[in-house]
């Protein structure tokens, strides 16, 4: 199962997701919030405390992901155009992880949050994890 962990109160998180799920006519992505239980009990499985996660947390295959490796990976599975940004990988981890993690660090600031996790319609319910 492929599952997207994401911060369920931060509007650039939210974004990614309505932006994964746009585009993934297969249904390929789960999804569950890092606060709900699903996603401690995740996070708790790959050994990642909740409070060192200020990221989206890509699960593939039984792999966690984390920071940009996360977003990468998920752009590279979700097919068509999108997989072109997996070259990004090629940058060394580290200079690809400065950046995330500013825009992380300052995520709530640049783009609001809400507050409480995002419901999803019923359209979509089916593809997040209790």
């Amino acid at each position: 199962m492929n599952i997207i962990l994401f911060d369920g109160i931060c509007n650039l998180c939210n974004y990614f997701v309505q932006f994964i799920i746009r585009r993934d006519t297969r249904g390929f992505f789960k999804f569950a919030p890092i606060q709900s239980e699903m996603g401690k009990n995740l996070l708790s499985h790959f050994n990642i405390q909740f409070e060192e996660v200020d990221s989206v947390v890509y699960i593939r295959n039984d792999k966690c992901f984390i920071r940009s490796d996360a977003v990468l990976y998920a752009l590279k599975d979700l097919k068509g155009f999108w997989m072109t940004f997996f070259t990004l990988i090629a940058i060394p981890r580290f200079l690809r992880n400065l950046i995330y993690n500013a825009i992380a660090k300052s995520r709530y600031r640049l783009f609001g949050k809400k507050e409480s996790c995002m419901m999803p319609s019923e359209e979509i319910k089916h593809r997040f994890l209790a």
